[in-house]
């Protein structure tokens, strides 16, 4: 039986705008000739719709696929991508576009996105997945990861630049002793993922002629991992004026540290977080951060594949959405 990715190869459209043009989507802006064509093509081949279960009756038929590569419980832990895809499914609601998510772990992890319009892989993923997922569905979007592949759509916060400006926020305060406390990440058979706050970091204080490999230290991206590398630069006496985390999690480790060796933030030691948690602005000090809008670049990325179904572009967009700094009361002038 013939299959819309069938239509769309023989017409030379892409699936998701044939799967809207047999579904008489009004929405849909192609040409006369190209309708006709895909009709003309379904003809042709004989093609029957079976509807499907989830389907509604009315609106866009096109269905959405989110790969996360948290598990759900993990997900729970980590608003970022919580908020992410969040982002994606609020606007897959706003447009009437179905959903089939799932979760590593998941069974037929890849066979169940055989049907899907497009795709969304949040997070990070090894070079096995991505070469799958494509694979799956050429009309792909990767979030929160800069994907060197040429022809791959990738949208990621610009970490680059916003590591400069809590760097740039710290020196101007007069700080050089600047410490970082970063995570490591790992996808498929230990493959690490080179973080770009890492790399940002190493890169600001070379250039500056300042100190990095003194307070230099990586663990996970979790409360406790910040708690302990803190700590282990208080045993090796390297007390640094001013600490920039990697995320929120990891800043409120630290500051527990902090307390707990006798010192005061902001008085004795400044500290620049990442993310923008809600509670950060809630805390004692509240915690100056980098709000990073995780939920609009699930928007973002939603409707460039949502669209990119009503294009013959076959050009990749790699972008990066600007995080901002959220100044509070937890770094002081020295």
């Amino acid at each position: 039986m013939p299959t819309i990715r069938d239509i769309a190869k023989a017409a030379g459209v892409s699936p998701g705008a044939v799967s809207r043009i047999l579904n008489n989507d009004t929405t849909l802006h192609v040409s006369a000739g190209t309708r006709k064509r895909v009709l003309e093509t379904a003809k042709n081949l004989d093609y029957k719709k079976i509807p499907r279960a989830n389907t509604p009756l009315t609106g866009n038929f096109f269905t959405m696929g989110i790969v996360l590569w948290f598990s759900a419980e993990e997900e729970l832990k980590d608003n970022y991508y919580l908020k992410a895809r969040q982002g994606v499914e609020d606007f897959c609601v706003k447009n009437n576009i179905n959903i089939l998510r799932v979760f590593p772990g998941d069974s037929e992890y890849f066979s169940k996105l055989n049907t899907v319009d497009g795709l969304i892989c949040i997070g990070k993923f090894s070079r096995l997945e991505i070469k799958n997922f494509i694979n799956i569905c050429s009309n792909i979007v990767f979030l929160d990861m800069a994907v060197d592949e040429f022809n791959i759509t990738s949208l990621s916060m610009d970490f680059e630049h916003a590591v400069y400006s809590a760097l740039d926020y710290l020196t101007e305060l007069g700080h050089s002793k600047i410490a970082f406390l970063g995570g490591k990440e790992y996808v498929g058979k230990h493959e690490l993922i080179t973080d770009a706050r890492t790399t940002a970091y190493k890169k600001y204080m070379n250039h500056r002629k300042m100190d990095c490999e003194t307070y230099f230290k990586e663990g996970s991206f979790s409360f406790e991992s910040g708690f302990d590398m803190m700590n282990e630069l208080f045993r090796e006496n390297n007390i640094p004026t001013a600490v920039f985390a990697a995320n929120d999690v990891i800043a409120l480790g630290a500051m527990k540290a902090i307390r707990e060796n006798g010192l005061k933030i902001p008085d004795d030691i400044s500290i620049i977080g990442f993310n923008d948690e809600e509670t950060s602005a809630y805390i004692t000090p509240p915690l100056t951060t980098i709000h990073a809008p995780a939920y609009d670049m699930g928007q973002h990325g939603a409707n460039l594949v949502y669209v990119s179904s009503n294009l013959s572009i076959k050009t990749p967009l790699k972008a990066k959405i600007p995080c901002e700094l959220v100044v509070r009361e937890s770094c002081r002038r020295i």
